[in-house]
This record gives C-alpha cells, sequence and structure tokens, in this order.
C-alpha cells in the first residue's frame, strides 16, 4: 500500500492540529466512502462555539466550486472503534462547523482499527493513547460513558475559543502535545472571567494575552514567552 502523504509532512504521517498525539502515526489510506457527520463519535466533551463559528464564516467564504477540494484537503481523522463506529480525534470544531452549515457527509482517514476491542478496553487504549479528552466545560474530567455520542451534542467551552484565538493572535506556537489548546484554556479558565469572555471578548483576549507571556504559563505547550 502506498503512504498517502499529509501537508506539512514528508513522511506522510499526521500531526492534526493541536488535539493530536505527540508521536506520529502510520496513517491508513482514506475511506472514501462519505461518512455522514451524524454518525461520527466525539473523543471530548466540548469545543469553543466561537471557534466554531469561525470555522462556519471560513466555509461560507469558499467559493461553491472549490468547497469539494476543501473537504477533501480536510479528511476527519478517526479510530475505528467497537460496532465499527468512526470516533474523531481531531478535528471536532470543523465537523460540527460543517454539519451546522448543511454538509451532511465528510471524508475520514482511519487512524487505528479497534473495532475488535469492547467498549472498556477501547477507551482505555484510547486514554494510553491520548486519543480522548474527557473533560467537561468545568474543566473537571468526567467518565467515559459521559462522552457525547454526536457532534452536534458537544457542549460550548468559551475557554477554548479563547485558547484559539491567543494561539491565532501569537500567544502561544502551534504544537503537537495531545490538546495542547485545551491545556491553554485550563490556565486561561483560573484567571480569566467567564463573564469577561461573553461581555468583552477583545478584553478577555488582552489579558489572555499577557497571561501567555506571563512565567506562570511557562509549563504549557508552545509557550513564548520573555526567557530571563
Amino acid at each position: 500500500m502506498t503512504a498517502r502523504r499529509f501537508p506539512g509532512r514528508a513522511d506522510g504521517c499526521f500531526w492534526g492540529d493541536g488535539n493530536s498525539p505527540s508521536a506520529p502515526m502510520a496513517i491508513r489510506e482514506p475511506i472514501l466512502k462519505p461518512v455522514p457527520i451524524s454518525e461520527l463519535r466525539p473523543t471530548q466533551m466540548t469545543v469553543g462555539y466561537r471557534e466554531v463559528e469561525e470555522k462556519r464564516r471560513r466555509w461560507r467564504e469558499h467559493p461553491a466550486d472549490k468547497k469539494a477540494e476543501f473537504l477533501g484537503a480536510h479528511m476527519i481523522p478517526t479510530l475505528l472503534g467497537p460496532k465499527k463506529r468512526h470516533y474523531v480525534i481531531d478535528h471536532h470544531h470543523l465537523a460540527r462547523a460543517l454539519a451546522l452549515e448543511g454538509v451532511e457527509t465528510v471524508l475520514v482517514t482511519v487512524v487505528a482499527d479497534l473495532h475488535k476491542l469492547d467498549k472498556d478496553a477501547f477507551w482505555t487504549v484510547c486514554d494510553h493513547r491520548a486519543w480522548v479528552h474527557p473533560y467537561g466545560p468545568d474543566g473537571v474530567r468526567a467518565a467515559f460513558k459521559d462522552i457525547p455520542k454526536a457532534v452536534a451534542d458537544l457542549a460550548d467551552d468559551p475557554y477554548r475559543s479563547l485558547a484559539g484565538e491567543l494561539r491565532r493572535a501569537g500567544g502561544f506556537a502551534k504544537d503537537t502535545t495531545p490538546f495542547s489548546e485545551f491545556l491553554w484554556a485550563d490556565f486561561l479558565r483560573r484567571t480569566v472571567k467567564e463573564k469577561r469572555i461573553a461581555s468583552d471578548f477583545a478584553a478577555a483576549l488582552e489579558q489572555a494575552m499577557a497571561l501567555a507571556k506571563s512565567p506562570e504559563a511557562g509549563y504549557l505547550p508552545g509557550w513564548c514567552g520573555p526567557v530571563t
């Protein structure tokens, strides 16, 4: 089988965009048969709704004749889990945005075939491989059974939106650490008031930027504050 190449990696391995494992993985050939977004199973509990809205805006800006090409270049990485269901391990925001825009199906890339495992063993493997992030909007870890069964049911974590915007603004660098933006979200959750995010996002981002450059954030992936 010929290895399929992915943008940004000369060796054909997948890194993802902040929610993927820290070590490269061999990628299986993408499934060319479209998979309904409604059948995709999440491996996290939340997304940033503001981040989703930004992806919706970008999708609407794509020319109609370029949208199929965009979908082909943004396949959803999944695990083939129990009952041969597809569990999303990255691009939850994109999947939700596309669904809200009326897109019914996406192409997926199966990273690992774990369909022979029972559910408990499946989640144990996911946990050890950093393929699951079972933390709710309050940043508290929950049981695997509490992870939503559909992308449409993912809850909003405004701190995840703030972390995503902070990265785009240069507050920290993109990093291969699993769920790196959720780690930043948890850091911001301890200091930035949620009411501020809701009422004045620009002010919250300014506060987050100052925090991102502080020594207190030095343990976080992608930190690029001053070194003394």
